[in-house]
């Protein structure tokens, strides 16, 4: 009987798909002079991204049909599983990329995939993790299923260059679902919350087949440096039916329950704890959503860092504008940070580097103790509100709202809601 049953799996399973021939000709070549994706990065010149070309296949089954896009670690194809029938996304990482670390994350989630969490459906998850060898060293190859744009992609679709308010709250919804999933079922943080890193699912799938006639058809733009292809990245058209949001790229992902110091996140979205260096764990993903949503909803940054006297990002210009933005740090919460003393002064003590002729002098109160703002930064006088830097609503919608931003930025870690706490927010929930 069992012989019986295999012969009938046999039978009805699909035979492989024939692999796609793509032109070898009839594509544009650009100029050596024209600097093409990730050429731009060091890392390309020291030889560590993999040579992949459209039309390979695999792993002896992942067909390459062409580039969705690349960064410092990686580049990401879309393929065919061609035993499967079925699209895939490969991420193929240079040769010291972090393909390791980043797939165990996954398998993490992937072990947390039995909860009935309604988070589960907005984290991506990794479907296969395989090797290219390469003289010198392998590159990992981690598989995964194709994506959407990005929220970042969307924004630049949209005229209006921001999201409507239906918009933004449907699309928080779902990230807040991920991010409560990812904190309470897989206990992982993120920590590199941003609007390239927020997918939307494929629910059309038209568009798959679509972009690989474009590639028979019109072959993407490349050039060929020493013998080795770089292509022109090309994107989905406007599917019919949009997908939900799904929550990627968990390279920088660690385990939330070990307490961590060192920097992280995405420079204008780091948390306090991160900047005054503190333990950090869960609650720095929330403040990152809080200091985000200003890129999707105001079309600005809530925060820059633009250090005018250095002419780049700086963490004590950060601390100047969320002290102008939401008041004086907490003095126990200053006391906690190992970077405080270069900030900060200890018990309000005076300081040679305070400079009392520019920088208004910002006390932080707590109990008994307080301390002074050091740094040589200005804070400016009749330091801008929140509800000066928001643009968009009016009256009691616009109160809501900035009471539902204040549940995520807070100075303390542990006076922010929970993901799920913000989830039941009033204006989150008013359509």
């Amino acid at each position: 009987m069992s012989s019986l049953i295999k012969w009938t799996k046999q039978l009805l399973r699909r035979a492989p798909l024939t692999p796609l021939k793509f032109p070898t000709a009839g594509f544009q070549v650009v100029d050596d002079s024209e600097i093409l994706e990730e050429e731009r990065f060091t890392e390309f010149a020291a030889g560590q991204y993999y040579p992949v070309q459209i039309g390979d296949v695999y792993a002896s089954k992942y067909q390459v049909l062409g580039k969705l896009g690349f960064g410092t670690t990686s580049t990401v194809w879309l393929a065919r599983n061609l035993e499967k029938h079925k699209h895939v996304a490969l991420k193929v990482f240079t040769r010291d990329g972090r393909s390791a670390d980043e797939f165990e994350i996954y398998e993490k989630i992937r072990k947390a995939a039995t909860s009935h969490h309604p988070g589960r459906h907005h984290v991506r998850t990794a479907l296969d993790l395989f090797t290219l060898s390469r003289q010198g060293s392998d590159h990992q190859c981690l598989v995964q299923m194709p994506m959407w744009d990005s929220w970042k992609d969307l924004l630049r679709r949209n005229s209006a260059g921001r999201y409507t308010e239906i918009l933004l709250k449907t699309s928080l919804q779902q990230l807040l679902f991920a991010l409560d999933y990812l904190h309470t079922e897989c206990r992982v943080v993120h920590t590199d919350i941003k609007a390239d890193n927020i997918l939307h699912e494929i629910a059309d799938e038209q568009i798959l087949e679509a972009f690989t006639t474009a590639e028979l058809e019109t072959p993407s733009r490349r050039k060929f440096v020493n013998g080795v292809p770089v292509y022109e990245s090309r994107g989905f058209d406007l599917p019919k039916v949009f997908g939900g949001v799904v929550l990627s790229d968990f390279g920088s992902a660690v385990y939330g329950d070990e307490k961590r110091k060192y920097d992280c996140q995405p420079n204008v979205y780091r948390s306090p704890e991160v900047m005054l260096e503190m333990d950090w764990s869960y609650p720095i993903d929330i403040w990152n959503v809080g200091a985000m949503i200003w890129d999707v909803f105001q079309d600005k940054h809530m925060f820059y860092g633009y250090d005018r006297e250095k002419k780049y990002y700086t963490t004590r210009a950060h601390l100047a504008e969320v002290i102008e933005l939401l008041g004086p740090p907490p003095l126990d919460l200053v006391q906690r940070g190992s970077r405080s003393p270069e900030f900060f002064t200890e018990d309000g003590k005076s300081h040679p580097l305070a400079v009392p002729f520019r920088v208004p002098v910002i006390y932080l109160f707590c109990g008994a103790g307080l301390g002074k703002w050091k740094a040589d930064i200005p804070i400016t006088e009749g330091r801008r509100s929140l509800e000066e830097s928001e643009e968009n609503l009016e009256g009691d919608n616009k109160k809501e709202f900035l009471t539902f931003m204040r549940k995520m930025l807070q100075w303390r870690p542990e006076d922010r809601m929970t993901a799920g706490e913000l989830l039941e927010d009033p204006w989150l929930n008013r359509y």
